[in-house]
């Protein structure tokens, strides 16, 4: 049984339940905690949401079980694993899968995966994904173990939780632009998957820094700071430098998929404060591909 240990600090009384949500535990925890086997304890004695805390109080925190989703296979094929916490699991992604199910393939994503290492193991464990890739990027995705480690990085924002991406693109750059943002609005046009910098999209904004170059082509850290779909894609085809591999929003070549790596993460762990810094090498496709 998972739980939490915390001391309430404050001079000023406050009750249990905003006490708990303003430290990470969402609504939907606590009341899946009164209700599905858990419970709230302060001073190891059992209370609920409306109980007012003074300072110095212990309270505990018991998770109560998920609610399983019946309709999720689990899969049998293998996952990285970067880094495994308590409370959450980093992986390495390989290009070609999706990061949750599809109406079209629900049987073999990231969570199918990660549900079926949690049932070798015999765990009972609902994997929540809090960074998601697209199926042909590869590199780090974060999952929770738990719907609070869920909601505690969600908390984060993408000031506090880092990801850095390499992509190789087509194209030179100019002495001149070697690095900057790219604030450009991105919305759709119509039903189609594709989507364009439109004056009425939604704000959407990527910083670039060009690693190295050669007379056609590119290697090029990217880091989002908002969360749009296919945002890196889009931006860089915007200025000029489509991905290689990404016929949708460039140009055809011989890479089979987009040339793009979540090569770091970066965040103050919501359990413990410390900083943590993952990295990992860019996949062998995209180090041939770079040579």
């Amino acid at each position: 049984m998972q739980y939490f240990k915390l001391v309430f600090k404050q001079k000023t009384p406050q009750q249990l339940g905003r006490f708990l949500m303003k430290n990470g535990f969402s609504h939907r925890a606590l009341t899946n905690s009164r209700h599905h086997g858990g419970m709230m304890l302060v001073n190891h004695k059992r209370r609920y949401s409306k109980y007012l805390l003074h300072q110095g109080d212990e309270v505990i925190f018991i998770i109560g079980r998920e609610k399983e989703n019946k309709w999720l296979k689990a899969s049998t094929n293998p996952i990285s694993i970067v880094l495994e916490t308590k409370n959450y699991l980093i992986l390495n992604k390989p290009s070609g899968v999706l990061s949750i199910p599809s109406r079209y393939e629900d049987d073999d994503a990231i969570v199918n995966r990660v549900l079926g290492y949690f049932e070798q193991k015999q765990e009972k464990v609902k994997p929540h994904v809090v960074t998601r890739l697209d199926r042909d990027t590869s590199g780090l995705v974060l999952i929770g173990k738990n719907s609070v480690a869920h909601a505690r990085f969600s908390e984060l924002g993408k000031d506090k939780l880092v990801k850095k991406y390499h992509a190789i693109v087509h194209g030179n750059f100019a002495s001149d632009k070697l690095e900057g943002i790219i604030d450009q609005p991105i919305g759709k046009k119509d039903e189609s998957i594709k989507h364009w910098v439109l004056p009425s999209g939604k704000p959407s904004q990527t910083k670039y820094k060009v690693l190295d170059q050669t007379n056609d082509a590119a290697l090029v850290e990217l880091q989002l700071f908002t969360g749009r779909t296919h945002q890196i894609r889009v931006h860089m085809s915007h200025i000029g430098h489509p991905l290689y591999g990404d016929p949708l929003y460039g140009r055809e070549d011989s890479f089979e998929r987009q040339a793009l790596n979540c090569f770091l993460l970066s965040f103050n762990d919501p359990f413990t404060s410390e900083r943590k810094e993952i990295t990992i090498s860019d996949p062998e496709d995209m180090k041939n591909l770079w040579q």
